[in-house]
């Protein structure tokens, strides 16, 4: 047998945890047919000679599910080693939807994602009604392959209407009807039903996000839908702040977890994270997922790989500025425009001196998030950190711009000022909101060390005005399994977490490991040159909204189904990507 592709010379870690060794790869008809020593001839050789051999990653948490239908390459996600997404986690989304909702749901993706809502309107073709029909729609060659959850925003608003925005209490019939559409999502191919319950969540308006205050009877009665099916999981999102007094936290946890304990032997995840509000909820977390485990109902614990927050910029969704009157009298000129004129010494003496206005903000951000930042503008700076072009997202507090300004014997605002004009203005500051309390990763390296724990929170296609997270999974290899100078996690455990792991728990069984009869979704990367470039801006969205690339250097190639969708870290146009129908 000629094979279509034979990687050789490499040192396979192969998704399973195992240590790693030398070994090839034969590949036909998209799927992996030998793994070692592999002595036929093939059509292409790939040279892995002084790299390491993965399957290709799967992310478990993105919000692609508007990206997917305009943009078939889903990047960044797809240069960054991804070769399967999981879409609409949170419980925002675009289907099931009426006619008449398609501006609602706009305004709820881009009100809790940070989705220009001018890009979703120009960009989403709405050629759906059901969510087996968004799933039909979506179905065409993508570079990686994608799978759905089914949102309940979305759903709340198609079977409630007016009654779900006003957050209203779902009747029987309205439960009845939920759990109903999310029976035949499943049976279409599904991967399961998300939610959302944050207060930091709202629309475009500032109204509360449909589904984030449903009661457990609505919550239990969906959960339900998961009874008699092979695969389905539950995801949901939390502040745990919902409920008043001072056993909320337990009081929303019981509500998560009889939602899960209503989905069976299905399993469901949660956000796990270092709120600056409560520092120690996430060790709460953790001890309920373990002894709700105990009792046999699987909690899982999403985690992301670093410290959560925005990054602010001239060209980006927010920086302390934005409300100033100076500055709000330029704000419509062109970034160089701009810059010139911040650049002249009256003009900056001029807007030091002013109180900045109040300014809306992204939903999901603490809102308003340039008034929170001016509020306690010298404490914040102490967590602010300039990003440069060897992105360093472990700064010491040293190297925060407080620390920059009390050297140069300026304002902890001027210091950001001064800062953001670098680069022309394109320079980026990092202000990790969550899991950086403590100002290292010791928290992180916890969370990501539980045996609960499942890498996530990546929110690749959202929020593209002020993160770029996507590039987790370079993150995980770098970082975690190569640089951090203590606490690292051995590479075979990292790649296990990325690839066997989310893969099984989203119950594709045919991809995440490197063994004959799986896809042929493989990552070769040169691990001594593996590195993040800095975030840049791109304009390339529908309408000319802009969203925050990360590029990466190191990865040789990646292969969807046999075929090589990025070469030297560049998309190459293959289109082997697919809906992946779970089930």
């Amino acid at each position: 047998m000629t094979l279509d592709t034979k990687i050789v010379g490499g040192t396979l870690v192969d998704g399973s945890g195992a240590e790693r060794f030398r070994g090839d790869i034969g590949i036909k008809d998209g799927k992996i047919v030998e793994v070692g020593d592999v002595a036929g001839a093939a059509d292409h050789v790939i040279d892995a000679e002084g790299a390491i051999v993965t399957p290709g990653f799967t992310d478990i948490h993105t919000h692609y599910d508007g990206q997917v239908s305009w943009d078939s390459d889903l990047a960044p996600s797809s240069i960054h080693g991804v070769t399967t997404v999981v879409m609409g986690s949170c419980g925002v989304g675009f289907a099931p939807v009426r006619p008449t909702d398609h501006e609602r749901l706009v305004e709820l993706m881009e009100g809790v994602e940070d989705i220009p809502g001018s890009a979703l309107a120009e960009g989403l073709t709405w050629n759906w009604e059901t969510f087996p029909q968004y799933m039909s729609a979506i179905d065409f060659p993508h570079a990686i392959n994608f799978a759905c959850h089914v949102p309940h925003d979305a759903l709340r608003v198609y079977m409630m209407g007016d009654r779900a925005v006003a957050n209203e209490v779902a009747t029987d019939e309205d439960i009845a009807n939920m759990r109903q559409a999310v029976v035949e999502a499943l049976k279409a191919g599904a991967v399961g039903f998300s939610t959302g319950r944050s207060d930091n969540h709202r629309d475009a308006a500032g109204q509360a996000t449909p589904a984030s205050e449903a009661n457990t009877r609505e919550l239990v009665g969906i959960a339900k839908a998961l009874e008699g099916f092979e695969h389905g999981v539950l995801q949901a999102v939390s502040d745990f702040d919902m409920a008043e007094g001072p056993d909320r936290f337990d009081t929303e946890f019981d509500v998560i977890e009889r939602m899960a304990e209503a989905g069976g032997s299905h399993p469901t995840s949660v956000s796990l994270m270092q709120r600056t509000q409560d520092p120690d909820q996430w060790k709460r977390m953790i001890a309920r997922a373990e002894a709700a485990s105990k009792k046999g109902t699987t909690i899982r614990l999403q985690v992301g790989a670093r410290g959560i927050g925005v990054m602010l910029g001239l060209e980006a969704t927010f920086h302390p500025f934005m409300g100033f009157p100076s500055y709000r009298k330029i704000a419509h000129l062109p970034l160089a425009e701009r810059v010139k004129q911040m650049r002249d010494p009256a003009f900056r003496e001029q807007l030091l001196k002013e109180k900045s206005g109040k300014v809306a903000g992204d939903g999901s951000a603490l809102p308003p998030l340039a008034d929170v930042l001016l509020e306690k503008i010298d404490f914040v700076s102490l967590s602010v950190f300039q990003l440069g072009d060897d992105p360093n997202y472990e700064p010491k507090m040293e190297e925060s711009l407080y620390y920059r300004a009390r050297e140069k014997g300026i304002t902890p605002l001027a210091a950001m000022y001064d800062a953001m004009l670098e680069k022309d203005g394109k320079e980026l500051l990092y202000f990790p909101i969550y899991n950086y309390a403590e100002f290292n990763l010791d928290n992180v390296h916890t969370m990501l060390s539980h045996p609960l724990a499942l890498p996530g929170l990546s929110d690749g296609g959202a929020h593209v005005g002020t993160i770029c997270d996507a590039s987790f999974p370079t993150f995980m290899l770098t970082h975690w399994a190569r640089d951090r100078s203590s606490g690292r996690i051995p590479l075979e455990r990292v790649v296990q977490m990325m690839t066997g792991d989310t893969s099984k728990f989203v119950c594709m069984h045919d991809r995440g490991l490197l063994k004959p009869g799986m896809r042929a979704d493989i990552n070769v990367i040169d691990m001594d040159k593996l590195r993040l470039e800095r975030p840049h801006m791109v304009r390339d969205l529908p309408a000319g909204g802009q969203r925050l690339i990360q590029n990466a250097q190191g990865y040789r190639t990646t292969l969807v189904g046999g075929t090589a969708v990025t070469k030297d870290g560049k998309l190459t146009g293959e289109k082997p990507g697919r809906l992946v129908r779970v089930g």
